[in-house]
Parts: C-alpha cells; sequence; structure tokens
C-alpha cells in the first residue's frame, strides 16, 4: 500500500469518526431539547393542577356540607317515623277504647238485643 491510499483511508476513519460524533452530539442535544419539554410540560401540568386547588376545595366542602346535610334529614326522617308509630299506637289505644265504649253501651242499653242490634 502507498501512503497516498494510507493517507485517504486515515481521512475517511477520521470523517467517519467526525460525523459519528456528530451524530451523537445530535442526538444527546434533541434528548435534552425533549427532555426540557417534558419539564415544561410537567410543570404546566403542575400549574393547571395548583390553579384548580380552589375549584377542588370548594367541591370537597360542598359535599361536607350535602353529607352533613343528608345525616340531619335521615335524623329527621327517623324523628319522623317514630312519631307516626307513636301517633298509629295513640290512635290504635283510642279506636280500641272508644269500641269498648260502644260494647258497653250496647251492654246496659235496653233497646239492644244481644246480637248487638237495635230492637224495634
Amino acid at each position: 500500500m502507498d501512503t497516498d491510499t494510507v493517507i485517504w483511508i486515515i481521512v475517511a476513519v477520521v470523517v467517519v469518526l467526525a460525523l459519528l460524533a456528530l451524530a451523537a452530539f445530535a442526538m444527546r442535544k434533541k434528548e435534552q431539547r425533549e427532555a426540557e419539554a417534558r419539564r415544561t410540560h410537567a410543570e404546566q401540568l403542575r400549574s393547571e393542577a395548583t390553579a384548580t386547588t380552589p375549584t377542588v376545595t370548594e367541591a370537597q366542602r360542598r359535599a361536607e356540607q350535602a353529607d352533613a346535610e343528608a345525616r340531619l334529614a335521615r335524623t329527621d326522617a327517623e324523628r319522623a317515623e317514630q312519631r307516626a308509630a307513636e301517633e298509629q299506637r295513640r290512635l290504635a289505644a283510642e279506636e280500641a277504647q272508644r269500641e269498648d265504649l260502644v260494647r258497653e253501651a250496647e251492654k246496659i242499653d235496653p233497646d239492644v238485643d244481644d246480637g248487638g242490634t237495635h230492637k224495634a
């Protein structure tokens, strides 16, 4: 091999190595730009999340208030059911007492026969 060939081989190897180094540098720069874009996007998402904090807090407050109102309504409903049941018991007792009075009246009334009907 003559020296010109060796020189051309060395030049070709240097050029190939330079191209590889340039490609590696370009890829690294591209990865850095992509990483920076992802960082920026992540920061935007964090900012959006921070901006929605008051909305989330207000929604949480409304949910807790609705829950408290529901518990109060359930308590009121239970009390109303208890009052209704008590009134039903009173009604039944009053009806029974009325029936007792009617039977007693029919027993002592001389115009009512043993079957509970009025004599003509």
